[in-house]
């Protein structure tokens, strides 16, 4: 049960940074460089983000957590 809600935090993590860094590209493009994205283009984007949380979650919850995990750092 631990398994799944440190899965789950990693995925909020992950999702979190994912969005931060959409959301830095768009505004760098809108207001640095002066190129306007459409609408249609930036949803298009956040709808292919929120599917791939949704399918990352719907994996989480159907394998128990098992696949999921910390980076493994093998320092010898």
């Amino acid at each position: 049960m631990i398994e799944i809600a440190i899965s789950l935090l990693w995925i909020l993590i992950g999702v979190i940074v994912i969005c931060a860094v959409i959301y830095f590209v768009f505004y760098v493009l809108d207001s640095v460089m002066g190129i306007a994205i459409p609408d249609r283009i930036k949803q298009a984007v956040w709808l292919i983000v929120l599917i791939l949380v949704v399918i990352a979650l719907l994996s989480l919850l159907a394998g128990g957590g098992g696949n999921i995990h910390f980076p493994k750092i093998n320092i010898r």
